[in-house]
């Protein structure tokens, strides 16, 4: 209870998002996907933007939660669940880990996956991390050992000033949604910086 309403306090944030119901999975996936993809993070379900507690059905959200976290969630995100009882109001806290199998997908409609990251109180599109140069806590070598395609793209690098999506595709000989995910979670793990203000994409060595 005090760890609640100390949560509730502080706000919105890298580490707590708010939520008063969860209606729609493929909206939830997206900040499940950005917490797994971050630092981990605590949903609060049943709390308005504002902090009030408004209370839930934690049996008909878990339901919402579990179609989101597997079926609009590439690879599948891992959940825990704890309910909290206020003044007769129910407050379900779904606690997501930081994933060991970076990088996580949300599917915003058919064949449309998109990577996301958690910035201070939003789930940011991968596309959209201009200069945010996620904090790499462990040594890279142990965080991602790196396999022959995701080598490749550093050792371009290496050698050229900037490679694009188009380029790495060529590169590697990999279709477009496999060298996406590959350079997103480059990208994610801090090895490579994403630039996208020029009209085509294109990444450069961290």
């Amino acid at each position: 209870m005090e760890e609640l309403q100390r949560l509730i306090l502080l706000g919105e944030n890298d580490r707590v998002d708010f939520k008063q119901r969860v209606t729609q999975p493929e909206k939830i996936a997206r900040t499940m996907v950005s917490f797994a993809n971050t630092k981990g993070g605590i949903i609060l379900i049943g709390v308005k933007d504002n902090g009030r507690i408004s209370g839930v059905d934690p049996e008909e959200e878990k339901h919402t939660l579990e179609l989101a976290a597997n079926f609009y969630c590439d690879p599948p995100v891992a959940m825990l669940y704890e309910e909290e009882e206020v003044d007769g109001a129910t407050v379900l806290k779904v606690i997501i880990p930081e994933s060991r199998y970076k990088p996580h997908f949300a599917k915003v409609k058919d064949d449309d996956w998109r990577g996301y990251v958690r910035v201070k109180d939003t789930s940011v599109q991968t596309s959209k991390m201009v200069n945010k140069a996620l904090e790499v806590e462990e040594e890279r070598a142990e965080l991602l050992p790196l396999d022959r395609l995701e080598n490749a793209a550093i050792e371009y690098l290496q050698t050229n000033p900037r490679l694009t999506l188009r380029q790495y595709m060529k590169l590697v000989n990999i279709s477009q949604r496999r060298a996406y995910r590959i350079l997103v979670k480059l990208v994610i793990h801090g090895y490579l910086r994403l630039h996208d203000k020029e009209k085509e994409e294109f990444y450069t060595l961290s």
